[in-house]
């Protein structure tokens, strides 16, 4: 792989998740992992395994799924740390110690050497085990230079694979990053690998001055997604390679704004509009701002064509879909339905277009994730009807009438509006099923106007502390909620069944 090509190394499960006020189900993690390999990122960092069981199994799941990208644990140079990363079955793992003077006196109350001597012994006892290493001296950038290439030299020895430079309180210049790798450059061979965070809103720049200064490899993040301020963001990290650098990457940069997309559904953390490449007004002609009557040549206001990055979304016209074009349609943005499943989208895209309303891919893909998450094994509970009732006056009120394993329950419940009454009746009848409560609930309109298709994202825990997301696509928001809903009930009820 010449100079020219920048290893893309994306921990947005591990330094991603710590972002404050984001936590992910395994489930999701592993939904975002399949879109990553699907994107064609080099390294996926899945988590840090000394963090829980939890952490653990969604670590070791993601290295089993046959993922073409590598999967890389984080761990201190401990050996418990270690250990529990290894039983994860990752090939990889990235090992970190502190060397600034700081962070050795005061957060490892150690000395040089005995710093150094920790790193050699993790990364051999790494390489011991036959995996990849990448060594993480922490807070390298303001790290005394000489004592620097001393850590790097030695754990090169060591039989480090890569060395990673983390600006890890984000206090670098371009310059400042670029001249750093330089001097690095010059005393190990082993590539290296920058690793900057966005305190000053640098970390774009300081990534491609890293690479500018001989960094093989680029630490990201979906989004810029991060603890503080954030990381490095992947689509402006590549997007910059590609078109400023003329480097050239692994990324199928056409994914990347439906990447974008699914990394800020599941999380949670929304995407502010003027965010460099997938923000909504990134094109502001797509924001509706068109000049009428003439037309420009794009170039002259666009520094790319968004195409380029899977931005302006041909629409799929409503009741003339074919099953043919809805099917290529999906199986190019990565879905693979089964025959049952496309049947089911067909249907509810020609539903729509019924209504007169024109169904965007946006629309499509919401409608295909629905689907498709629902379990494939029997449902055991179904929704027969659903009636609601909301008004000025009116006390929000529905009435659900639900069949499990073949018998009809009816009940009606109350509400501060027409979901929360919803809701509230489908619990009432599961609730000596499963005692399921709604943890986190999220409500996105994907395309413009009262008639979008809505799709909500719901977290739900029963009281055996299992926890399922679970998702519904309607443009009806009660229909969407009350299909999310029974959706997460009958995934936590399989889940059960399973361990029995």
């Amino acid at each position: 792989m010449g100079t020219d090509y920048v290893r893309i190394f994306d921990t947005t499960l591990r330094d991603g998740e710590q972002t404050p006020g984001v936590s992910l189900t395994p489930e999701e993690k592993m939904e975002i992992a399949a879109q990553l390999d699907k994107l064609g990122v080099d390294v996926i960092e899945a988590g840090f395994p000394s963090a829980s069981k939890g952490e653990q199994k969604a670590i070791k799941d993601i290295a089993n799924a046959g993922f073409r990208a590598s999967i890389c644990a984080l761990a201190r140079a401990l050996r418990s740390d270690i250990d529990a990363a290894l039983q994860c079955d990752v090939k990889y793992i990235h090992t970190f110690i502190s060397t600034s003077e700081v962070q050795m006196k005061y957060a490892l109350n150690m000395t040089p050497e005995e710093v150094i001597e920790t790193a050699i012994e993790a990364i051999q006892y790494i390489k011991d085990h036959g995996a990849i290493c990448e060594f993480s001296p922490m807070d390298a950038t303001r790290t005394d230079i000489e004592f620097l290439k001393r850590v790097c030299r030695a754990a090169e020895e060591a039989g480090a694979d890569y060395i990673n430079i983390p600006d890890t309180v984000g206090i670098m210049t371009p310059k400042s990053m670029e001249r750093l790798i330089r001097e690095l450059r010059e005393v190990v061979k082993v590539p290296l690998s920058v690793h900057c965070h966005n305190d000053f809103g640098l970390a774009v720049a300081n990534s491609l001055a890293g690479v500018e200064g001989g960094a093989a490899q680029v630490h990201v993040t979906v989004n810029g997604l991060g603890e503080r301020a954030g990381n490095a963001a992947l689509e402006e990290v590549v997007m910059g390679l590609h078109l400023l650098y003329n480097k050239r990457t692994g990324i199928n940069t056409r994914l990347l704004y439906e990447t974008s997309k699914i990394v800020s559904r599941l999380t949670g953390v929304v995407i502010q509009p003027n965010k460099a490449i997938v923000g909504e007004n990134a094109f502001a002609h797509e924001s509706g701002i068109h000049t009428r009557g003439v037309v420009v040549k794009p170039l002259t206001f666009e520094p790319f064509n968004p195409e380029l990055v899977g931005r302006r979304r041909k629409l799929i016209a409503g009741k003339h879909a074919g099953r043919h074009g809805i099917k290529a349609e999906l199986e190019e943005a990565g879905f693979q339905p089964t025959e049952e499943q496309l049947k089911e989208i067909v249907a509810r895209v020609k539903e729509l277009g019924d209504k007169g309303k024109t169904v965007t891919d946006a629309d499509l893909f919401a409608i295909a994730r629905t689907v498709m998450g629902k379990t494939a094994e029997e449902k055991i509970v179904e929704l027969s009807d659903l009636a609601v009732v909301t008004g000025v006056r009116v006390i929000p009120t529905a009435s659900v009438k639900l069949i499990i394993d073949g018998k009809e329950y009816i009940a009606a419940e109350t509400g501060v509006g027409p979901v929360d009454a919803a809701i509230k009746a489908i619990q009432k009848i599961t609730s000596s099923l499963a005692n399921v409560r709604l943890k986190e609930y999220r409500l996105e309109a994907l395309t413009g106007g009262s008639d979008a298709v809505a799709e909500v994202i719901i977290k739900v825990e029963d009281n055996e502390g299992n926890i399922v997301s679970a998702r519904g696509a309607r443009e009806d928001i009660v229909m969407a909620s009350v299909e999310a809903m029974i959706s997460g009930i009958n995934k936590i009820l399989l889940k059960r069944l399973r361990k029995t």
